[in-house]
């Protein structure tokens, strides 16, 4: 049995699972990001001080409510703009008066959907809705936040900052979009939280080539907008999606921290439930039958993930699947992962003939996985020569420590070879 957990560690895990819903809520009330997220701190320092000699309340996230609407009302009465904010503060002080001492947080209504569409909007810049979205729903703090981004906590305190300015002065509404900009709105929320998944994934620079923690969280953002949008197809496609590639976490790296290529995973080693959950999840989700890029792609690792092994992957279905992929969402990265399916399905030449295509219609200059993907097919057409210089190439775009040292590796290989 796990000991229990200690005041700190309870404070902790309560904050960071519950921040969202709570910050959600008095935000919804506030109307401002920055007084509800202060008196929400306020609230949690006031914890550790009267837990401390009060033991745990029976509902700790409860009080946290509680007592963050009397830290908002306490701001608001000390601001200078008191007059202006009466209504608020007549709002709340009937909530006050009405809530028990510790209520439950199931009674509280659910405001995070529309504060992760108030995150997403896109007023915002790509690299502020992820940031935004990471401290107000996910309860990172800056300086977690500030490493993901390998910023400065100070540039990104200022940053979230200005995010929380603009939203003020612009007058974004904190509500879920109406059914006219729902589909393309919901979008760019899904973009989001995949690109946190992606970051985690594979690091885009650092020492590391996992960030754990950013894909954990990522997952848990994908299960509270699916808990909140349970009718949305790609909600559920993009949850099965990090799921499945999440299985394979473990496989990904040796003793050493070196990468390990899917086609040399030990398969033994990956997550067995993950890839249940995800698999269920997905065949569920494609029985709607309203598919979408997300579903697809989780299609895609799916079949990964049922092979047995790499030389038993059905490649043909995995192409067709980017086929379709590419008649949804034509660019560039589904090109080359499609050609490097066909590589397997059909031929190497095939592959090279849609590779040349790529070049031809895409600014790949700076896109490091044209290179690898190339250099893959000219070592597999017996061309080592051009294979050398792609992968040599390749190397000199890896910003990543994990990634550069691999690179380098089968560019010693392939030279030795």
């Amino acid at each position: 049995m796990l000991p229990p957990y200690s005041l700190e560690q309870t404070i902790e895990k309560t904050v960071r699972e519950e921040w969202g819903r709570i910050l959600a809520n008095l935000v919804k009330t506030l109307r401002d990001i920055q007084l509800a997220e202060d008196s929400l701190q306020d609230a949690v320092e006031a914890a550790i001080i009267h837990w401390q000699k009060q033991g745990l309340p029976k509902s700790p996230a409860g009080w946290l409510v509680t007592a963050a609407r009397r830290k908002a009302i306490d701001r608001i009465r000390r601001a200078k703009t008191f007059a202006q904010k009466q209504s608020e503060i007549s709002y709340l002080a009937d909530l006050e008066n009405t809530a028990c001492e510790t209520p439950e947080l199931e009674i509280i209504p659910d405001k995070r959907l529309e504060m992760i569409f108030t995150c997403c909007h896109p007023a915002l810049a790509e690299k502020t809705q992820t940031a935004l979205t990471l401290r107000t729903i996910g309860g990172l703090t800056t300086e977690e936040i500030a490493r993901a981004f390998l910023d400065s906590p100070i540039a990104m305190a200022q940053r979230l900052v200005r995010a929380k300015k603009k939203i003020k002065l612009a007058g974004i509404p904190y509500e879920i979009p109406g059914a006219d900009a729902l589909s393309e709105r919901i979008r760019g929320v899904l973009a989001v939280i995949y690109l946190i998944f992606n970051e985690g994934y594979a690091a885009s620079s650092g020492p590391s080539l996992v960030r754990a923690d950013l894909i954990e969280e990522a997952i848990r953002l994908g299960r509270i907008v699916g808990h909140l949008m349970p009718k949305e197809t790609e909600v559920s496609g993009l949850l099965a999606l990090m799921l499945l590639h999440d299985s394979r976490r473990h496989a990904r790296q040796n003793t050493d921290a070196q990468m390990i290529p899917l086609d040399q995973q030990n398969r033994a080693q990956w997550d067995k439930n993950k890839a249940h959950e995800g698999i269920a999840l997905l065949k569920k989700t494609l029985s709607r039958q309203r598919i979408g890029p997300y579903q697809i792609q989780a299609s895609i690792s799916a079949l990964h993930v049922e092979a047995r092994s790499w030389a038993q992957t059905d490649w043909p279905q995995i192409a067709a699947l980017y086929n379709l992929l590419y008649s949804i969402q034509p660019s560039p990265v589904v090109r080359i992962n499609q050609a490097m399916a066909v590589s397997h399905a059909i031929s190497v030449g095939a592959a090279l003939t849609m590779m040349d295509e790529v070049s031809e219609t895409a600014d790949i200059t700076s896109y490091q996985a044209y290179y690898i993907a190339k250099s893959d097919l000219m070592k597999r057409a017996g061309k080592s020569e051009d294979a050398k210089a792609l992968l040599a190439h390749a190397i000199t775009l890896a910003s990543n420590d994990i990634d550069r040292a691999f690179l380098q590796q089968k560019l010693t290989h392939l030279s030795n070879g």
